[in-house]
């Protein structure tokens, strides 16, 4: 913590019976208000109370997602450290915290039901648009193989869906964050983070035009087939721009250019795909460099492209950028 009277505000502020359950459970995931309550048998007011305290003192730190708030224990939180310290000191065996993890386990199973009821309603154009294209095993590979072996640091994963490619890549960062504008696809994303215990993964809302973090925190940005539901392109990869560190990379997954017009009407595609030239032009207008990796997985009848491109100070890549789009431009 920054100095002894904040490490000091933060012992009082988990000083206490309650506060300490609500850390272990924040511990084991991220829970709204009334989740919590649920698991403690409390009221909510006096939930609210012990969370806000523990905010402030920087061991919690709390989500807004529409009319629900979330929180958790962040690994960025001024008190984090020692919030993940008491958790460890407290005895699996106690008898107060198996209860605890119980009533936790049954409302994991409550949030399993809703996203299953909720995925229920987007499978069959999640399975169609699939069919279309390269087996989703192809193209996670390929997504590895870009990436490389290297640990990653921060993830972002805009427009995260069902939480996918927080699993995939949950090895090789230090943490990751999925974000969605859809509170269903959250609920299915959340899910699948606490089954596979992930707990240096969570999920937020927020707009791929305003995303909900901070400049310059993230070192590999992903967009997974989500650029052809957006009506401002450059602005969506301008965005993703901002929160990437410098040499921090950019992928885009998304249909080559196509002409599966009745994608538009019924799976509500703004864009029919893009050509390299496009993608190139969005990342010149945000600041990236030259594309640094492209693939392409030919499928019938969308193929698939990752355009993978690094976030750079560098002037020379600056000149090459301005010389292709007077280049371009005449």
């Amino acid at each position: 913590m920054e100095n002894l009277e904040s490490l000091l505000a933060g012992l009082r502020a988990a000083g206490e019976q309650t506060r300490l359950r609500i850390l272990a459970l924040c511990a084991r995931g991220e829970w709204s208000v009334s989740e919590l309550t649920k698991m403690l048998g409390q009221s909510q007011p006096r939930v609210s109370r012990h969370l806000k305290l523990m905010v402030e003192a920087g061991l919690l730190e709390r989500m807004p997602e529409g009319a629900q708030v979330y929180f958790r224990i962040s690994d960025q939180a001024s008190g984090s450290k020692l919030a993940q310290a008491l958790v460890s000191l407290i005895p699996e065996s106690d008898s107060g915290l198996q209860r605890d993890l119980s009533q936790l386990q049954q409302v994991r199973e409550a949030r399993t039901k809703r996203a299953q009821d909720y995925f229920q309603q987007v499978a069959k154009s999640w399975e169609t648009i699939r069919s279309m294209h390269v087996p989703q095993q192809q193209l996670e590979d390929a997504l590895l193989e870009v990436v490389g072996s290297e640990p990653v640091g921060d993830l972002l994963d805009i427009g995260t869906g069902t939480g996918r490619m927080l699993e995939i890549f949950a090895d090789r960062v230090t943490r990751g964050v999925g974000v969605d504008l859809s509170s269903g696809m959250l609920a299915v994303a959340r899910t699948n983070i606490d089954r596979t215990g992930l707990t240096h993964m969570h999920a937020r809302q927020g707009d791929m035009y305003h995303l909900p973090i901070d400049d310059d925190s993230i070192d590999l940005a992903i967009l997974h087939l989500v650029l052809h539901y957006s009506d401002d392109p450059t602005e969506v990869i301008r965005e993703a721009s901002r929160v990437l560190r410098t040499d921090g990379r950019l992928i885009v997954v998304d249909f080559a250019a196509h002409s599966e017009e009745y994608l538009r009407s019924e799976f509500e595609h703004r864009r029919l795909g893009f050509s390299d030239d496009e993608i190139y032009q969005y990342l010149i207008a945000a600041g990236i460099s030259e594309l640094e990796d492209t693939r392409q997985l030919v499928g019938d009848p969308l193929t698939v492209k990752i355009w993978m491109a690094r976030k750079t100070d560098n002037l020379l890549a600056i000149r090459s950028r301005r010389k292709f789009a007077t280049t371009a431009g005449n």
